[in-house]
Formats: structure tokens, sequence, C-alpha cells
């Protein structure tokens, strides 16, 4: 027997003064629904809401640990990428070349890992308040 789909494609349009879509948006900012749709479809059809059992700050602390982790990818591709060439050099010439954009690239990753433990001190800090 084949799986059946639960397509959702039939359209209620409702018309709302703004306090009333203020209110909505209100009640709606309240719960951990993703989406206006999800919490409109539960409350319509009398299905139970779970209101926020956490603070925002979590949510923030995945994203900004999210953009650090593609921070700390990029700079460990960089330096991969220097000692792959490393492996090509036969001269001196290039290999002192080489050493001065190796400088430059750790720096960066220096940097990456010390802003990314900025980050963590931060939110450590708010956490724990």
């Amino acid at each position: 027997m084949k799986d059946q789909k639960n397509n959702r494609n039939k359209w209620l349009h409702v018309r709302l003064t703004v306090a009333e879509h203020e209110a909505i948006n209100k009640a709606f900012s309240k719960t951990t629904s993703l989406k206006l749709s999800e919490y409109l479809r539960k409350q319509l059809l009398g299905k139970p809401h779970i209101g926020r059992y956490r603070n925002d700050s979590l949510n923030e602390f995945v994203t900004v640990l999210s953009a650090l982790k593609m921070e700390l990818k990029a700079a460990g591709n960089n330096l991969n990428q220097a000692v792959k060439k490393l492996h090509t050099l036969n001269d001196r010439k290039d290999m002192e070349r080489w050493l001065i954009t190796w400088e430059l690239d750790k720096r960066g990753f220096q940097k990456s890992v010390e802003s990314i433990a900025r980050h963590m001190d931060k939110i450590n800090d708010q956490w724990f308040q």
C-alpha cells in the first residue's frame, strides 16, 4: 500500500485588524512553533501548544556557534592548503615565500581562535548570570 502524503492544498484567508495581528504574533512568539501557520493550525484545531521553556539566548548561542564553526573550518582549510603547498616546493626562494605566507595564515588562524574564545567567554558569562 502506498504511503499517503499529507499535502496541505486548501487555503483559509482571514482579515485582521492591526491589534489582532499583533496579539496573534505576541502569542505565537511565546510558543516553540517555528512557523506562524503551524501555530495557527494548532490553535484552530484545538491541539496543545508548547510554551517556551528556555530563553532566547540559547537560540542566539547556536547561531553564533554555527558562524564560529564556519570561520574555524575556513581557517583550517587555509592551513591545510598551505601545508600541501609546502610539500610541492623544491627551491629555497619558494620555501621563503611559503614561510611568509604560512606566518600570515597562522596569525589569521590564531585570530580566529581568539575570536572564538572571546565569544565563548561572553556566552559563558551570560549563561551563568
